[in-house]
C-alpha cells in the first residue's frame, strides 16, 4: 500500500468525518483529499518530476498534511523540517536531498513553492521512496532515514492493531510532523479513518489539557517532558473520561512518571514503547504488565521480530546486556545518500535476513520482555568503568521532589568523564544538591555518584521533547 491510499481509502469511507482539527477549524476526509489531489497536480504543472525529493517546511498545520500527501500523490519523496530552522541547517539538508522545490510560507504567510536552483537537483529516486526523515544522530550532522511506502504503511498497521485504533478515535499530535513519533500519528489515524487534533507545540500544558477535555481526546501521544509538563499542570485534577490510553515511545519514562500517570489517569491504558526513526516503533508492553514492569518497553510489535544481540550479532542469553536488533516491514530502507552509514546499521545476521542494528543496549529477562540500558555512544567512561546514564537518572528520579533528571559525562583529565547530573525539581520541593548526591552514596556504588549535581529551573530539550544531554555537555565545557 501507498501512503496516498490511506487517505484515499478513508476519504472513500468516511468523506464528511472529520480527519484533522487544527487551529480551531475542522477539516473533512473529503476536503483533504480534494486539495491533496489538488496540490498535486499543482506540482506537476510546476514541472516537479516523479521520483524528485520535495521539502516541506511548515510548522503542525493542516497545509503540511495535505502537501505530504499531494507529494505522494504526485509520485514525489517528501521530508519535513521545522520552519525555525536555521537557514545555513536548511541548505546543507536542501542540498543532501537534492531537493526539486520545498514548500514553505513567504512573508505574508502564503504557501508557496520555491525551486532550489537547479544544479541542486539530482536525479529522481523512484515511486517506492516516500519520505526522508532528518536526523541529527550522534554527531550533529543531519542524516536522512529513507522510509518507503511500505515502511509507513506497515507501521500504522502495526500500531492500529495493538492500540486497537477504531475510526472513533481522537488523536492528539503536538509533536513534530518532522519526526517519525508525530508523523506517526498523522499515518496511524488515517489508517482506521480516525481523528487527528494538531497542536504546534506542547508548550503551553494548561491548553492543552483543555484541549484534550474540549475535543473528548481518546489518544494521547508523549515524551516525559510532556508528561512531567502535565503532571505539574493539572493532569490529576482533570476529568478526561474519553481518554483510553497514553503512549510513551521517544525515551523511556522514569519509574516514578509511571507510576504518577497510572495515579493521574487510572482509567486510560499506559503504553511504554520504544522506537527509532529508523524502525519508527520496534516494541510495545502491553498495557495489563506495566505495574509490574514499569520499565520494561515490552516485546516485539505485530510483524515486527526483535533480539539482544553482541557484537557478532549472535543473541545473548536473557539478563545479559547487548544490542536491539529489528527486522520487519517498518524497518528503514536505508541512509540517504550514506552506503557505509547504512551497511553498517543494516547487517545480515546468521539466518541470512537483514537486521537493524539499532545501537541501543537493552536486556531481556526470563519471560521474553525487554529494558532499555542506554544508548551505547551515551555510556560513561569513568575511572576505568563503564556506566549507564539512564541507571543514575532512575536512583534520582525515585528521590521524592524530582521531576526530571539528565545524566552525562564531562570530560576529565584524570577519570576519563566525569559523571554530572542536572535536576530539575517539583514546585514545593527544596533539594540540594548535597542531599542528591548523599541519596545516590546510599543506592550506587562510588564511582557511579555524580561529582556535580546541578539544580536547574528546566532542563534543554529536542525539537521532539526529550532531554538534550548534548547541549548539557556544551554548556558544561564551553
Amino acid at each position: 500500500m501507498r501512503v496516498e491510499q490511506l487517505l484515499q481509502r478513508s476519504a472513500r469511507h468516511h468523506p464528511g468525518k472529520t480527519a484533522v482539527v487544527c487551529d480551531g477549524r475542522r477539516y473533512s476526509y473529503a476536503w483533504i483529499q480534494d486539495e491533496a489531489e489538488r496540490l498535486a497536480d499543482r506540482l506537476i504543472r510546476s514541472r516537479i518530476p516523479p521520483g524528485s525529493r520535495v521539502g516541506i517546511r511548515l510548522e503542525n498545520s493542516i497545509d503540511a498534511v495535505v502537501w505530504m500527501f499531494a507529494v505522494a500523490i504526485a509520485r514525489s519523496t517528501f521530508f519535513i523540517v521545522s520552519p525555525q530552522m536555521r537557514s545555513d541547517r536548511l541548505d546543507i539538508i536542501e542540498r543532501d536531498a537534492g531537493a526539486a522545490a520545498i514548500i514553505e510560507r513567504d512573508a505574508a504567510r502564503r504557501v508557496t513553492i520555491r525551486t532550489p536552483r537547479p544544479s541542486r537537483i539530482t536525479e529522481p529516486t523512484g515511486e517506492d521512496l516516500a519520505a526522508l526523515v532528518y536526523t541529527s544522530g550522534s554527531t550533529g550532522a543531519p542524516k536522512a532515514v529513507m522510509l518507503t511506502h511500505t515502511n509507513l504503511c506497515a507501521a500504522a498497521s502495526s500500531i492500529t492493531t495493538y492500540l486497537a485504533n477504531r475510526s472513533d478515535d481522537v488523536i492528539f499530535c503536538a509533536l513534530p510532523l518532522s519526526f517519525t513519533y508525530g508523523l506517526g500519528q498523522v499515518m496511524t489515524a488515517f489508517q482506521v479513518g480516525a481523528t487527528v487534533v494538531l497542536a504546534r507545540s506542547f508548550a503551553y500544558p494548561g491548553a492543552i489539557l483543555d484541549t484534550l477535555a474540549r475535543e473528548q481526546v481518546t489518544g494521547l501521544p508523549a515524551v516525559p517532558t510532556m508528561v512531567t509538563l502535565l503532571l505539574q499542570h493539572g493532569l490529576r485534577r482533570r476529568c478526561l473520561p474519553a481518554l483510553r490510553y497514553v503512549t510513551s515511545a521517544a525515551a523511556a519514562l522514569a519509574e516514578n512518571k509511571v507510576r504518577q500517570l497510572r495515579a493521574a489517569l487510572p482509567n486510560a491504558d499506559v503504553y511504554s514503547m520504544y522506537g527509532q526513526t529508523e524502525c519508527q516503533r520496534a516494541t510495545f508492553l502491553p498495557p495489563e504488565l506495566i505495574d509490574m514492569h514499569p520499565t520494561s518497553v515490552g516485546r516485539a510489535i505485530p510483524a515486527a521480530v526483535v533480539a539482544v544481540a553482541d557484537e557478532n550479532g549472535n543473541d545473548v542469553p536473557a539478563g545479559v546486556v547487548g544490542e536491539l536488533v529489528v527486522r520487519g516491514p517498518q524497518v528503514m530502507h536505508g541512509y540517504w545518500n550514506q552506503p557505509e552509514a547504512t551497511a553498517h546499521a543494516l547487517r545480515r545476521r546468521a539466518d541470512g535476513q537483514r537486521w537493524l542494528f539499532t545501537g541501543d543496549l537493552f536486556r531481556q529477562d526470563s519471560a521474553g520482555l525487554l529494558y532499555f540500558v542506554e544508548r551505547r555512544d551515551a555510556m560513561i567512561k569513568s575511572r576505568g568503568e563503564k556506566v549507564a546514564p539512564k541507571a543514575i537518572e532512575e536512583v534520582i528520579a525515585r528521590l521524592p521532589g524530582v521531576a526530571e533528571v539528565a545524566v552525562y559525562g564531562v570530560p576529565d583529565d584524570v577519570l576519563g568523564q566525569a559523571i554530572a547530573a542536572a535536576v530539575t525539581l517539583e514546585p514545593s520541593a527544596s533539594l540540594t544538591a548535597s542531599q542528591i548526591q548523599r541519596h545516590c552514596l546510599d543506592q550506587l556504588e562510588g564511582y557511579m555518584v555524580p561529582r556535580d549535581v546541578q539544580i536547574r529551573a528546566s532542563l534543554p530539550t529536542t525539537v521532539t521533547g526529550k532531554v538534550s544531554r548534548r547541549a548539557l555537555l556544551q554548556e558544561a565545557v564551553s
